[in-house]
């Protein structure tokens, strides 16, 4: 089976990568014409996810996966969810992002740790040929916003994201502090990527 994953991330594409190699999915890399320019509008991750795979999955004539995701904070009435990336105005600036996050949670008085529960979101989406969705699925990871940034791994807002679900050895670290593998088995992505993994397996299985 083969399946393009609409993403320039060379990073997703790693973990994808791993995670379908014993399914036997092959991952096409992106057409030479480049992803449609998907306007991302849907008021979630699962809205956005769908409406990338489905775009792409009708430009292309293929299975199609894309991903959306991102941080919500109670504090800050679940900002800065599916505006993560452009938190701060310019799509991707990591550090503008945290540091706005930093501002904006000093402003509400959000000072104890009790009052900077966050969670990250990872919605999935598989679309046939035709752009029907085939399969949906998200994962979440549970935690709390840091007063200054931890350790020195991955991106976006992992710095400043401290794990805190309990019975975990990962449970009490940073994102950005934890080892691939290790993020990966608790991590938003890597918890929707093993339910799409088990979704798609069971599709392979009872495929004639």
């Amino acid at each position: 089976m083969q399946i393009l994953l609409a993403t320039g991330n060379k990073k997703k594409r790693a973990e994808f990568e791993r995670l379908f190699a014993p399914l036997g999915v092959e991952l096409l890399g992106v057409p030479a014409a480049g992803l449609p320019d998907t306007v991302e509008d849907r008021p979630d991750f699962a809205g956005n996810a769908e409406k990338k795979a489905r775009e792409a999955a009708l430009a292309f004539g293929v299975w199609t996966l894309a991903d959306d995701s991102g941080l919500s904070v109670d504090a800050l009435g679940g900002a800065p969810g599916v505006h993560s990336a452009r938190f701060a105005g310019e799509h991707g600036d990591d550090a503008a992002n945290n540091a706005k996050l930093l501002t904006e949670l000093a402003a509400v008085g959000a000072t104890e740790p009790a009052d900077r529960a966050a969670h990250f979101t990872c919605a999935l989406c598989l679309c046939r040929p035709d752009g029907s969705v085939a399969l949906a699925v998200e994962g979440e990871a549970h935690g709390q916003i840091l007063d200054a940034p931890r350790g020195d791994r991955d991106f976006g807002y992992d710095p400043l994201f401290l794990f805190t679900e309990p019975g975990f050895a990962e449970t009490g670290r940073g994102f950005a502090e934890l080892e691939p593998a290790g993020k990966a088995a608790v991590s938003h992505r890597g918890r929707a990527l093993a339910l799409l993994a088990e979704g798609l397996e069971g599709r392979l299985k009872r495929k004639p």
